[in-house]
């Protein structure tokens, strides 16, 4: 029985229906609503947690009337006002003792979820799971898309950006761990060096296996396991063939068991107070009609399971 360090055993579920840190119209805006539809609460207390659920958020009201890029930042200050508003939406529920509960919506929500941990937990470690580092500086992106962007601002080495003020709970690199990665830029990988954070792309898994490649990155940033967990699962971080309607699949990415352990050892350590769940997607047939419904049906399931898994559902 797994004696939990930090929380009661209450989730507080997040609703977050927004794309605004990307550019593809791929649904992810609509995964949050399908998660909850496909029965989420009822799952969690057939686990016997006390459920509360915010409803979801109307972050849609938070868009400004004019919102030009900053530099090659798009949409910065519509970003900025909902990862403001979601990081008191957590905050809120760990200042409860609930364990957060996000849903998402696109990855750059984590700016605002992160850093209401952080505001509770100032000595809480990050765990992220994508096939993505999402570490580009305003500098450095590409793209331009905030949903690249999350972890260079939790780090403090994004710059001073116009309407970001607000974001002054700063990670250090030594409590972040990534695992699962296989699509990480040039100038990524020369922020993850510069800064030594410890990152374990699909290589080192394939190398050593999901159960010591999660030890090994619960060691780099919690190695007492005495520090809050908050961890970031982007599903994309799955193989396609697992979880097919997301934002941005990559192939050769974790299994269905890998995806699960990972969440599985987590819960174990009793540690756990925030959990993000994002990128689930639901498309429109007619713009993606390569997604069907069964593979939304796929990564929605996915996306439950390993939420319960989090939450100590266990295989025997």
């Amino acid at each position: 029985m797994v004696e939990y360090k930090f929380v009661e055993k209450k989730v507080g579920i997040i609703g977050c229906p927004f794309n605004g840190g990307q550019h593809r119209n791929i649904g992810v805006e609509k995964g949050p609503k399908k998660l909850m539809e496909f029965g989420l609460i009822e799952q969690l207390e057939e686990l016997e947690w006390g459920v509360e659920f915010d409803g979801h958020h109307k972050l849609n009201e938070l868009r400004p009337a004019e919102d030009p890029n900053i530099g090659k930042l798009k949409k910065p200050l519509y970003v900025s006002r909902v990862a403001e508003t979601v990081s008191k939406a957590v905050e809120s529920h760990l200042k409860r003792k609930q364990v957060a509960l996000t849903l998402g919506g696109d990855h750059s929500l984590a700016l605002g979820t992160v850093s209401g941990t952080l505001s509770v937990y100032p000595d809480a470690c990050l765990i992220w799971v994508d096939a993505h580092a999402d570490i580009n500086t305003p500098e450095t992106t590409k793209s331009g898309n905030l949903h690249g962007c999350p972890v260079s601002f939790l780090l403090g080495i994004a710059g001073k950006v116009p309407g970001f003020e607000w974001v002054n709970k700063i990670l250090s690199p030594d409590r972040i761990a990534y695992i699962g990665l296989r699509d990480v830029e040039t100038s990524e990988k020369k922020i993850l060096k510069q800064l030594g954070i410890k990152a374990f792309s699909m290589h080192e898994v394939d190398k050593y296996g999901i159960g010591k490649v999660v030890e090994m990155a619960l060691d780099a940033v919690n190695p007492g396991r005495t520090r809050p967990i908050h961890l970031s699962f982007d599903v994309d971080a799955l193989d396609p063939t697992v979880a097919p309607s997301t934002g941005t699949p990559v192939r050769g990415g974790l299994t269905f068991r890998e995806g699960h352990y990972i969440c599985e050892a987590i819960h174990e350590t009793g540690c756990l107070v925030s959990v993000d769940m994002m990128e689930v997607a639901v498309p429109d047939h007619e713009i993606y009609p390569d997604i069907d419904d069964s593979q939304v049906f796929a990564t929605v399931t996915v996306g439950l399971s390993l939420i319960r898994c989090c939450l100590g559902e266990t295989l025997l």
